[in-house]
């Protein structure tokens, strides 16, 4: 594999002025009628100007002369490198790459719809010129490519509290797809600096039964709830009736209590009291 090496080249300020001067230099020899020397000296200025090229900030050129890689430049600005040398600007700049919404399944066999956003920028230009052939496409299908290993590995929802979750667990989801992104892209010299889910949804063939599944997954959580803390309320509230000695209560009492003291906290809507006023013909 290719590593990155830097190319040789010139400041383009002291290029330019070369180039003057030997331009200057040869037509005074042509003028002294020493043309073997004029030519020479208006080629070699003829070879510095092919090699001129300028260099945007964030950005290197490739230089491959003859086939063969001779380097990357990385000064910005105007400078002078190889001549004749075939010259491949790469951008180092930060990017980002949307993808698309892709069907799988998760690892319980449910369709769901995923989609995420990679952010990325090439560090090794050589790499993403020589080792890959065209390396954006390669980023691109890596991705997607990455997006469904890792989708396949979790559920999207669970009903456990200690499971991992497509979407219960974002950012552990994330940093999973950005190291298995960047073991797929370092090859094309590529720094993976965020992976993250952008959509996430049930199919929608399927979207409607997850949808009452979590539904009736969620009242009988609330429901469980609430029958914890009601039956906590009325053993404190028995409890503490007993011992300030505001009531004597045996078992029959006590359940009945405990029972109404339920009702009442558990039901969905308010209870009517009934008061007992005594009997018709006491």
């Amino acid at each position: 594999m290719i590593q990155e090496r830097k190319a040789w080249s010139l400041n383009g300020i002291i290029g330019l002025g070369l180039i003057i001067a030997l331009i200057a230099v040869g037509a005074f020899a042509f003028i002294q009628q020493q043309f073997i020397i004029g030519i020479f000296l208006v080629l070699v200025a003829a070879c510095l100007i092919s090699g001129i090229t300028i260099v945007q900030p964030n950005q290197s050129i490739v230089v491959i002369f003859l086939g063969k890689y001779m380097g990357t430049v990385r000064r910005e600005g105007i400078v002078v490198t190889i001549p004749f040398s075939v010259r491949r600007t790469i951008s180092l700049r930060v990017r980002n790459f949307n993808s698309n919404r892709l069907k799988v399944n998760d690892v319980n066999g449910n369709p769901i719809e995923i989609a995420a956003v990679v952010v990325f920028k090439v560090v090794d230009a050589a790499k993403a010129v020589f080792d890959v052939d065209q390396y954006e496409q390669f980023v691109e299908i890596q991705s997607e490519t990455a997006i469904r290993a890792v989708a396949t590995t979790y559920p999207y929802d669970s009903f456990e509290d200690n499971d991992l979750t497509l979407r219960g667990n974002a950012d552990e989801v994330s940093n999973e797809l950005t190291q298995e992104l960047q073991e797929r892209l370092k090859v094309a010299g590529v720094e993976v600096i965020e992976a993250r889910l952008t959509h996430l949804a049930y199919s929608t063939e399927i979207a409607q039964a997850m949808l009452q599944r979590q539904q009736a997954s969620a009242i009988i959580s609330a429901r469980k709830q609430i029958v914890d803390g009601a039956v906590g309320m009325a053993q404190d509230a028995v409890a503490r009736l007993e011992r300030d000695g505001i009531v004597d209560l045996d078992d029959e009492r006590r359940v009945a209590m405990i029972n109404n003291l339920l009702v009442s906290i558990v039901s969905d809507q308010g209870t009517q009291p009934v008061v007992n006023t005594g009997s018709l013909y006491q």
